[in-house]
């Protein structure tokens, strides 16, 4: 018999029906398997069809900690071990497990601690997101061409309200837009950096000492306006 390994991602609502279908057609429960990504957290449910030699995976992708899975226990027993550890070690919780531990299948010192990341992984995922929330103010600038009609509609509804609330709303907005742009602004520096990082040390001074005389220019001619 030649053995064979499938991935196959499902909808995290179609998973009971999938369990069932297997169980249904003689499929062996193998192990159900927990994965740390970002986001989230993967489950992967190992089956074996004994016929073929075919081991499928069944991939539930990108739950939060915390969320609450069907236990397929009532299916396959033996799934009851791994849904205990995994509640345990990543905090996914699991309804309706046959044999259910309530947390306590491990004496653990540090709740979920696979979850649990460094301070490294914590930079670099920060890191991550700063990036991508400067690529996301670049693209949102690119069409800035729908700010001047969005403006106008809340100029309109401003325009009804009482002048005192509408004031109110006016200093909470451009608090909102000073705050979204310092933020884009320290997401693009934090971009670029990571960019200098990389090059050639007499290069990106270059680089820095003409993006410094930009800025003073700029600056200079700010101050004659």
């Amino acid at each position: 018999m030649n053995y064979s390994t499938e991935f196959k991602a499902i909808p995290f609502e179609s998973l009971t029906q999938e369990v069932g279908e297997r169980k249904a057609q003689g499929w062996r429960y193998v192990q159900t398997l927990a994965v740390n990504c970002d986001p989230g957290i993967d489950l992967i449910y190992s089956f074996m069809n004994m016929e073929t030699g075919l081991l499928e995976n069944l991939k539930v992708e990108k739950l939060e900690k915390g969320t609450h899975a069907p236990s397929i226990s009532d299916l396959y027993l033996e799934a009851f071990v791994w849904e205990n550890e995994i509640h345990d070690l990543f905090g996914i919780n699991f309804d309706g497990i046959a044999i259910d531990f309530h947390g306590a299948f491990y004496a653990l010192s540090t709740p979920e601690p696979m979850t649990v990341i460094s301070p490294a992984q914590k930079e670099a995922k920060e890191k991550a997101a700063k990036i991508a929330a400067a690529k996301a103010a670049k693209e949102a600038k690119a069409k800035g061409e729908s700010a001047p009609a969005a403006a106008d509609d809340m100029e309109a509804k401003l325009a009804g309200m009482d002048p005192e609330k509408a004031a109110k709303v006016r200093a909470a907005m451009e608090a909102k837009a000073k705050k979204e742009k310092a933020a884009a602004e320290a997401a693009e520096a934090a971009a670029l950096e990571e960019k200098l990082a990389g090059m050639d040390p007499e290069k990106a001074a270059k680089v820095r000492a003409a993006m410094e005389a930009k800025a003073k220019k700029a600056a200079a001619k700010k101050e004659e306006n």
